[in-house]
This record gives structure tokens, sequence and C-alpha cells, in this order.
């Protein structure tokens, strides 16, 4: 079943976040992701507010998952450390 990846970002520091944006968006699309939302408006209904929200489509959760642990995306992911604060989550599509 297909899932989505959903994060929810505040950045720290903009030029190291830039970096990793660079990187993780090809790294996301090498493992079948593909791009719904990344930024663009919002409306905040409960929880914590982060200003800076994407959501990609992946084939599976094991897929995102796969995603999320492969070399090329921690690569990038070594730039968002310590550039932002965020929470990463994916989530299965029940269809």
């Amino acid at each position: 079943m297909p899932a989505l990846w959903i994060a929810h970002v505040t950045v720290t520091d903009a030029e190291a976040y830039g970096r990793y944006a660079e990187l993780a968006g090809p790294a996301i699309a090498r493992h079948g992701g593909a791009f719904i939302a990344r930024g663009g408006r919002f409306v905040q209904l409960e929880g914590r507010e982060r200003p800076r929200n994407v959501v990609a489509r992946f084939p599976s959760v094991e897929a995102a998952v796969a995603c999320y642990e492969s070399p090329d995306y921690q690569a990038a992911l070594d730039h968002a450390r310590g550039a932002s604060e965020r929470e990463l989550m994916v989530v299965e599509i029940s269809e």
C-alpha cells in the first residue's frame, strides 16, 4: 500500500538547510518518492506549529523507510541536523 512521508520543520539555519533540500529531493525521487506538498499555505488546528510542512508519496512504508535509511538521504540529512527542528513520520495510506 502507498504511504506518505510527512515532515513538520522549523528551519534554524537556512543556508545549511538549503544544502539538505538540494540533496534530499533527488534522494527521495530515487527511492520512488514524489512530493505532494512542500511549504505552502497551511492552517494549524492542533498541536505544535512548524512553518514548513512537506508531504511525499511513496509506493509503500518500506520504500519510505528504505529511503530514510539510505546513504544518499543520510548524507542529505547531515545538513539538516543542527539546521532545523523537525518531526518526520511515515503513514500508510488506506485506500
